[in-house]
């Protein structure tokens, strides 16, 4: 028997399946109003003085005046920001900084604004609602719900309050859900990830969870130690367990290990939020890839990837893109982001409604637990290693080892030495404290015992040529690709095992 709540979230999910079905019909023109709406509301801020908005009247001059730029590009208008100033790149000032690691210049600060803040949190809710308007399934809202995040513990910058996004919305769970969700504010707000998913197991192992969400390997982690704890499958503890919420990583590699866990399958909604904004959600378990959000403060532009690192690529907005391409995604937001390549690349699988998968990055990354290592990190990383421990290093390659026969997850270094470092246990702690210096995420991750110390696997005597010889990419401009995300190329590698 349904109770009061699980009624009324069917009816409040029809009636916003019903509202978003019109911007879904009508990307394009709902597109069109924002681009227009956020030039207007950021015409007076330096920004918009530098870039002259006032005469900004089309797409054409939108392109000509906004120049394509990543946080490094934004970098002195976010420094005023941080310095107490206002009317920077969005009027006022930002409610928060949302603290997260950067590529090229450490951590970043990305503002949100008091318009922005909606905008992150309502995707997520429509997202659940659109899963129970197609599924009928109300009993999710009826059971407890977790989501593991981090920490709800905010600093201050300049008086603004700043931590990481997941921390943030934290603050904004709706009044309907706190009955229910989980885990507590004191258990949330534990620092050390081992420490707090051990309390929130305790917390939860007897209550009756119909919703999990959090990124895989975090949820990963906190099923391995429920089950090792009772000696019995999810969904032997949790007979209610119903959905599952996911986004960060690429699920599919973890799929297989999930599933084992929770003795069985559980229906899935992925959603797609960035600190810059939350740009897509699965509506339909019928359906491929998520809905664009069209109609939550972001006009976007896209490139494709072929062209991005062509002198002049050519933007295009959502009118013109094509299924099946792999296009860089551009943000400009209501938090001010202006001409922001957020890094990913996205494919369209249906433009009627506007659909996307997450296709990759553009460089070469590695972040199979959300980390985003990047090639100048392992590369600088690995230097100053080799430089201070006398080593020589002919080639390397960096895969994530997500399901170990023992023990926790890691990185692993596929290294051809040339010359061995004398001590391998040092090198190895002494390159994985580089990588930590250079990527908090990755550190945060070491230090809250989700991954373990990188393992070095050393490559025989021409292993890599052997390798690229294999798949008749030998010479040439060919070059094995230092990172990866999965473990094709090292899956190939690991047969030249020295």
């Amino acid at each position: 028997m349904r109770g009061l709540k699980s009624i009324l979230s069917l009816v409040f999910a029809r009636y916003v399946v019903r509202k978003n079905n019109l911007w879904k019909k009508d990307a394009i023109i709902y597109q069109e109003k924002i681009m227009h709406s956020l030039i207007k509301n950021a015409k007076s801020t330096l920004f918009g003085k530098d870039h002259f908005f006032q005469k900004i009247d089309s797409y054409d001059t939108f392109k000509k005046n906004i120049p394509i730029r990543d946080y490094e590009g934004l970098k002195n208008y976010i420094s005023l920001l941080k310095d107490g100033k206002k009317n920077i790149l969005w009027p006022g000032k930002p409610i928060y900084f949302c603290k997260t690691s950067g590529t090229t210049s450490g951590t970043k600060f990305i503002p949100l604004t008091k318009e922005s803040i909606s905008c992150h949190l309502n995707p997520a809710r429509d997202a659940i609602l659109s899963y129970i308007n197609e599924t009928k399934n109300t009993s999710i809202v009826d059971g407890k719900m977790i989501f593991l995040q981090g920490s709800p513990k905010l600093d201050k910058t300049s008086g603004i309050l700043t931590g990481r996004l997941s921390g943030i919305v934290a603050h904004h769970i709706p009044f309907y859900l706190k009955k229910n969700r989980l885990p507590s504010f004191k258990n949330n707000c534990i620092e050390k990830w081992e420490d707090k998913v051990d309390a929130i197991v305790d917390e939860t192992i007897e209550k009756d969870m119909s919703l999990i969400s959090g990124i895989p390997p975090w949820v990963q982690m906190y099923f391995e130690k429920l089950s090792l704890k009772s000696s019995k499958s999810i969904k032997e503890l949790f007979p209610n367990f119903k959905l599952f919420i996911y986004g960060g990583v690429n699920f599919e590699p973890y799929r297989k290990t999930f599933n084992r866990l929770v003795g069985g399958m559980v229906d899935g909604v992925e959603v797609y939020p960035a600190s810059e904004g939350f740009i897509a959600y699965q509506d339909s378990q019928k359906e491929k890839g998520m809905i664009l959000c069209v109609n939550n403060g972001i006009f976007y532009e896209f490139i494709k990837r072929e062209d991005f690192f062509k002198e002049n690529p050519k933007r295009i907005n959502l009118s013109n893109v094509t299924i099946g391409v792999d296009y860089v995604i551009i943000l400009n937001t209501n938090a001010g982001l202006w001409g922001y390549n957020l890094g990913d690349t996205v494919k369209f699988v249906s433009i009627n409604p506007y659909r996307i998968i997450v296709s990759g990055r553009i460089k070469h990354f590695t972040s199979a637990f959300g980390e985003h290592v990047i090639s100048q990190e392992v590369e600088e990383g690995l230097n100053n290693t080799i430089s201070v421990l006398s080593a020589e290093i002919k080639e390397f390659h960096v895969a994530p080892n997500i399901n170990p026969k023992n023990g926790l997850p890691s990185h692993q270094w596929f290294i051809e030495f040339s010359k061995e470092p004398e001590d391998m246990s040092l090198f190895e702690k002494t390159l994985d404290h580089e990588i930590q210096e250079k990527n908090s995420y990755y550190k945060d991750l070491i230090k809250g015992s989700i991954l373990k110390q990188l393992e070095i696997i050393k490559i025989k005597k021409h292993g890599f040529n052997n390798y690229m010889s294999s798949i008749g990419k030998l010479g040439g401009q060919n070059k094995t690709p230092r990172l990866s995300n999965d473990r094709s190329i090292a899956d190939k590698l690991i047969l030249y095992k020295k």
